[in-house]
């Protein structure tokens, strides 16, 4: 059945039809778009926030599931009861998220039960993010231990407010002493962090004013277009300086990274899909005007430093157009078929749990089984929710898509259990 799913207008976000969210949004509910508001997310699934309603009945998905007793699959209720363990999303991201961290269970709990007011609900929130078309930009856990010293080093207004102390221990580490340099990290991170405004705004301002008389070497090596984009639209903020602890990775289409708990990260710019555990729990500790719990974020962060490959995500082939990937939770997986305009019928895998799918490119037709047997013509925005174990007639590539050569994408998300 059809899914109608709703956007989040984040400041972050794309503006007007820039964004993919937009667009999609649009295809989805027939939703002109406001070329002047920012479209961020959409979302898929039950989560209160923003929950997905049956286009047929404009019932709330999570009421259709808690009423049908054979929507989820037996390993799926057993394990997370009677709703979606997964959200799933699309994102247009036009300036830097802040940067930020995800609970693991038990602190989800902890911080929900404290603070109901910033923490919405007590899961945790692992998740993965996939590249779509142009390349996705993000920042994503702490960099080699020589990065950092590197860094340091040459940025004397970084490490003015790191201090004297905190940089010394680090550079003392030794590059590939991880356990030392995890130690040392976490106190210059937390220097950094909890430093005053006024310290912070100062440091900035002095290296954007020295940027300028650097050669074209240093620049580069100092990530300065980085850094000045992300400070441009975040004046005087801790988490412009967070460029030089993370790790700065660009994703190209189809690339995947998976992020467990407590491991900070910020996306800065791109369109990507996003899967992760029913949840909205959000660290904050910069590159955002809402609340920043510094001290719970730098008590909780993974301090491991070490390349970004080490969250990178891998697909596998589950026939010649369909592929898989699992990341090492229970709550969510993802599949995404790639069907060429040349192909004649393709018969999606069966799901053992509830799925959605989102379409992103492309036409075609299809029915799904159930009483109706209706036909459903597969385009770029549309949703659907298939139950545990139901299945899709072959997918049959229409003519009209044929002649615009373009290929048939579906992004399907369901448990992983």
């Amino acid at each position: 059945m059809e899914l109608n799913c709703a956007v989040q207008k984040y400041a972050w976000g794309k503006v007007g039809s820039s964004s993919l969210v937009a667009q999609l949004s649009k295809a989805n509910t027939n939703t002109e778009i406001n070329e002047q508001e920012p479209y961020a997310e959409l979302w898929m699934g039950t989560h209160p926030s923003g929950p997905s309603l049956i286009s047929a009945t404009n019932e709330p998905l999570l009421n259709f599931l808690q009423s049908s007793n054979d929507s989820l699959g037996q390993k799926e209720k057993q394990v997370f009861g009677p709703d979606l363990p997964f959200l799933f999303k699309a994102l247009s991201v036009a300036k830097a998220l802040s940067i930020q961290a995800h609970p693991n269970k038990a602190h989800a709990e902890q911080l929900f039960a404290s603070r109901p007011d910033l923490y919405k609900d007590p899961n945790h929130k692992p998740e993965m993010v996939t590249a779509w078309l142009g390349p996705f930009e993000a920042l994503c856990g702490f960099r080699p231990i020589a990065e950092i010293q590197f860094f340091l080093k040459e940025i004397d207004e970084l490490a003015s407010v790191v201090g004297k102390d905190a940089c010394d221990q680090l550079a003392a580490v030794a590059a590939d002493d991880v356990v030392s340099g995890s130690a040392a990290l976490r106190k210059c991170f937390s220097a950094l962090m909890n430093s005053s405004d006024e310290s912070i705004a100062g440091s900035l301002e002095r290296f954007q004013q020295r940027i300028p008389s650097l050669s074209s070497d240093k620049k580069e090596s100092l990530v300065c277009e980085l850094f000045c984009r992300i400070a441009s639209d975040f004046p005087g903020d801790v988490g412009c300086w967070s460029v030089y602890f993370l790790n700065f990775v660009t994703l190209e289409e189809g690339q995947s990274l998976f992020l467990g708990p407590n491991v900070p990260h910020a996306y800065i710019s791109g369109d990507c899909l996003e899967c992760m555990a029913c949840s909205d729990n959000v660290v904050r500790a910069g590159l955002t005007p809402k609340f920043k719990d510094i001290d719970t974020l730098c008590s909780m962060l993974d301090y491991q430093p070490g390349p970004v490959d080490r969250f990178t995500c891998h697909w596998t082939d589950e026939d010649e157009f369909c592929q898989v990937s699992a990341p090492p939770v229970p709550d969510f997986a993802m599949a995404r078929l790639r069907l060429p305009v040349s192909s004649d019928v393709y018969q999606l895998p069966i799901r053992s749990s509830a799925s959605i799918l989102l379409v992103l490119q492309g036409h075609a037709s299809t029915t799904i089984v159930d009483n109706s047997e209706k036909v459903v013509e597969l385009r770029a925005g549309q949703i659907l929710f298939l139950k545990a174990g139901q299945s899709m007639n072959p997918i049959k590539m229409n003519e009209q898509q044929q002649h615009q050569q373009e290929d048939l994408v579906i992004y399907q998300a369901f448990a992983n259990v």
